[in-house]
């Protein structure tokens, strides 16, 4: 068993496995939320399956379960092969998996039966929180350990994305999990909510986006085998991402007795979060510029520029949906739900898959058992994913303007009926993309052509 863990690669492998099988474990859950507001009774009675428990078991094991933990298995093979050399310790990263894992898995046996700090996206308990922490601790140490014994003296950016995505995860998530309460996890009055959302927007901000980019910064020059277009503007858009992000949880709580001074930085920070996103999303497609072909023509590559397009349309929603005029119609409503979807699920969901596909041959060492099944993938996922946005953007809409104007609550909620059953409708396709992934993975494992040692040397020598 101790060989096993020392195997090299073999935790970038295990990472990759347990993204593939939360993936579906979220969004299973995810179709029994849909399923709640299409009929709230259907579950009458089953108390570990009420709204109020299982709908942070979706959030949470989508985003940690699923998006991080597919992207750190992706980083934890570039980032050596990256840097020409091995990682520094297999069995600190199988450590790191563990306690990893272990924090995600409290989700679906903890919420059930109420065991919850109860703050969104900061549910988890305690002693799960120390867990996640201590993975990101001896994560931090492994890759400092990998880039000291390095041979490739160029920090490459993806390196760069890599290690500072759990730095700022280190600095950033025991403040806002309030981890020196272990009873409550949480501040008392108001200034909780800016605890709160400081974390609640690092998340995708400065764990997944860092992450998602990374990998993207990976995958898109090998597949269309050219140099990135300028490293120098990809670091700029790194110092770019990391002195606006931080400051843009407060837009989540502007209609709240915050100072105005954080109102104020909150939204500027939203609407200045263009030119990171501007620097990423141009660099990548002129990368890409004329091998078009060789990039949606590979289903990976198809997933990861996919990815690409959702992060744009998200950056363009996010920073307008900031402005405390436009929140009057499109907070605490459906429009920012389909507007969340967009952006974990879109932008660091494909790109998960997209570098997950990628990867796995190398670190397996097995051809993917069904290019096709990756297409079929991304065609289930693309289809339910933007009718899911397009209809709970019509639904918050509805809800929004309604409330704006005086409207009561209740009697809106007839008018958004046909909506729900839509959604619900989408998530069945994103469950069968999920399922369909898993399935192929296991195939590829099992049955995947073994690569001669040639192949992997070729393919390798490409990074």
């Amino acid at each position: 068993m101790f060989s096993f863990v020392k195997k090299p690669q073999s935790a970038a492998l295990a990472f990759l496995i347990a993204g593939a099988v939360w993936f579906v474990v979220g969004a299973l859950y995810g179709m029994v939320s849909a399923i709640h507001l299409v009929a709230p009774e259907f579950f009458s009675n089953i108390p570990f399956l009420v709204f109020g428990r299982e709908r942070p078991i979706h959030v949470n094991t989508m985003l940690y379960g699923f998006t991080g933990t597919m992207l750190t298995g992706c980083g934890l093979y570039y980032l050596p092969a990256l840097l020409r050399t091995r990682l520094y310790s297999e069995p600190l990263a199988w450590l790191s998996f563990l306690f990893w894992n272990l924090t995600v898995a409290s989700g679906p046996l903890g919420f059930s039966f109420a065991y919850t700090q109860g703050r969104e996206y900061n549910e988890y308990i305690w002693i799960a929180d120390i867990s996640l922490i201590l993975a990101v601790v001896l994560l931090i140490y492994n890759l400092i350990m990998t880039i000291v014994q390095r041979t490739e003296q160029q920090l490459y950016v993806s390196v760069w994305y890599f290690v500072a995505s759990f730095l700022w995860t280190a600095g950033n998530y025991p403040i806002s999990n309030v981890v020196w309460h272990p009873s409550t996890g949480a501040m008392p009055g108001l200034i909780d909510s800016i605890f709160l959302w400081f974390w609640g927007h690092n998340l995708p901000g400065l764990l997944i986006t860092p992450l998602a980019t990374g990998a993207a910064y990976f995958v898109i020059p090998r597949i269309t085998r050219t140099p990135l277009n300028s490293h120098t503007l990809s670091l700029a858009g790194f110092w770019f991402l990391v002195a606006l992000y931080t400051h843009i949880g407060g837009h989540h709580v502007l209609q709240s007795p915050i100072p105005n001074w954080l109102k104020t930085v909150s939204v500027v920070d939203s609407i200045a979060m263009v030119v990171p996103v501007s620097i990423v999303v141009l660099n990548l497609w002129m990368t890409a510029r004329q091998e078009g072909r060789r990039v949606w023509g590979d289903p990976a590559g198809r997933l990861v520029m996919g990815g690409i397009v959702w992060y744009l349309i998200t950056c363009i929603q996010g920073p307008l949906q900031s402005l405390p005029y436009l929140q009057r119609v499109t907070h605490f409503n459906n429009w920012t739900v389909g507007h969340a979807h967009i952006a974990m699920l879109g932008f660091g969901g494909y790109i998960a898959l997209g570098a997950m596909w990628h990867i796995l041959p190398l670190v397996s060492g097995r051809e993917i058992y069904s290019q096709r099944l990756v297409s079929l993938q991304f065609g289930l996922i693309t289809f339910g994913l933007t009718a899911f946005f397009l209809v709970l953007t019509t639904a918050g809409l509805i809800q929004g303007s309604a409330w704006n104007n005086g409207e009561t609550v209740y009697r809106v909620l007839p008018e958004i009926a046909p909506f729900m059953i839509s959604r619900a409708a989408s998530g069945i396709f994103i469950l069968t993309g999920s399922l369909i992934g898993l399935y192929n993975l296991y195939l590829t494992l099992r049955q995947g052509r073994e690569l001669q040692p040639v192949e992997l040397l070729r393919a390798e020598d490409a990074s």
